[in-house]
């Protein structure tokens, strides 16, 4: 090759990659702007909940809502973020309804006490707007996995306040043992700059100081291992129970309207035996106190119940995430069970949220950063080593079906199964 085709060759890739700056940059501004709205939405939601506690009685007739909504639209059969991590893999188109379908539902059943959190509307939402860009601007076919990538870390960046793991996030989660770092740079643009699009609408960092942090030392080091040990069989635990509740509920009510029903008076009737709400919503203040209030202290079966919550709602129709119960979990199991491994409630809260995470998304890279940027790096140590360690113990199992393990955690080999 001449030094005339080196430089436009070159000079191509700098095209190309000032193109996918650009791109991340718009995708970041417009998906960041309507991400800022939806959370605000649920703020909204959730403060009218609370203060109008009585509300949850009218949670069946949400649930039939947010069921015909979607037959409505043409989405009898909603795959959630499941079609959105295919899309990735396959290269395939996200219907541009998934926004408001996704937007509606998750706010309705935060209103009415559903137990779901928000992260899925973001991937839906990224993924729903990021595909609908690249067809406005014309990418072409073998394009479409990034400019989805793109959105969901502009719409995941924008709702968490965690720019680093939502770039690496999208990266990771369709596909475990595979990077696709083709579309690295337009997701960092997209996530940085859906951040302080965010914060420019007034949405607020996810950042949590430790309320007792001891410092690093080898001994709450080998501590951290035994305790990530048993904190992944709780996020495989938590994987199971939410597949094998949807299963048993779509195998023995197959209609839907009546399923939603059932799922409801459940909820409102362990609403009642609880006592108070604290296992519905996104229970973000919960998980906020587990990490940073020294004195408070969860309820040993407290994870459990979150984890019922969750799969109940879930299981019926309403609609929402699962990684912001994952982090209720592995805060309330940290807070109650990490002075038992001799870690303090609150440190103990961290690194059962990073072993959660981790173990129902198989994405130990984007754990660790999300890690780092909602507890700081000073306790970085017990983070990786959490990560590492739920990551190989959790095994092959993951929230989302649609995930695809092509390379094995404890060899090298190709596995190529779907996670369980």
């Amino acid at each position: 090759m001449n030094i005339k085709d080196t430089a436009l060759t070159t000079g191509k890739r700098y095209l190309t990659a000032f193109k996918w700056i650009a791109f991340g940059i718009l995708a970041g501004m417009f998906v960041g702007s309507v991400s800022a709205v939806f959370a605000r939405l649920i703020v909204i939601a959730t403060e009218f909940r609370k203060a109008h506690g009585i509300i949850i009685y009218f949670l069946p007739l949400a649930g039939l809502f947010i069921v015909f909504y979607y037959r409505a639209l043409g989405a009898k059969k909603p795959k959630g973020t499941n079609l959105v991590i295919t899309a990735i893999r396959e290269g395939n188109n996200v219907p541009v309804r998934m926004a408001p379908l996704i937007i509606v539902s998750t706010v309705i059943t935060h209103l009415f006490g559903g137990s779901a959190g928000r992260e899925g509307a973001a991937l839906q939402v990224g993924g729903s707007l990021g595909g609908a860009l690249g067809r406005l601007f014309h990418f072409s076919e073998k394009d479409r996995r990034v400019v989805i990538m793109c959105g969901m870390s502009a719409s995941f960046s924008a709702l968490f306040g965690t720019p680093m793991a939502a770039a690496i996030l999208a990266l990771e989660i369709s596909t475990v043992g595979i990077m696709y770092y083709s579309a690295l740079v337009p997701c960092v643009a997209a996530g940085v700059t859906a951040r302080f699009t965010a914060e420019a609408w007034g949405s607020h960092t996810s950042v949590m100081h430790i309320a007792e942090f001891e410092g690093v030392d080898p001994v709450n080091s080998s501590l951290t291992i035994l305790f990530s040990i048993v904190a992944a069989f709780v996020a495989i635990l938590f994987v199971f129970v939410m597949h094998r509740t949807k299963h048993l509920l779509s195998k023995y009510i197959e209609n839907q309207y009546l399923r939603v029903i059932f799922g409801s008076v459940l909820i409102i009737g362990l609403t009642l035996l609880v006592g108070d709400q604290t296992y519905n919503g996104t229970g973000s203040d919960i998980i906020a106190k587990c990490v940073t209030d020294a004195d408070f202290r969860m309820p040993y079966y407290g994870f459990l119940l979150k984890i019922l919550f969750t799969a109940i709602t879930l299981g019926v129709g309403f609609q929402g995430g699962e990684i912001v119960p994952s982090l209720f979990i592995g805060a309330s199991f940290g807070n109650a069970f990490g002075p038992i491994f001799g870690l303090s409630p609150s440190l103990g809260a961290a690194i059962g949220m990073a072993c959660i995470f981790c173990g129902v998304t198989n994405c130990p890279i984007a754990s660790m950063l999300i890690c780092f940027e909602m507890f700081g790096f000073e306790g970085g140590i017990y983070y990786i080593i959490a990560v590492a360690i739920s990551y190989v113990f959790s095994g092959y199992s993951g929230i989302y079906n649609a995930q695809k393990v092509r390379y094995g955690k404890y060899n090298p080999g190709r596995v190529d199964k779907n996670a369980e």
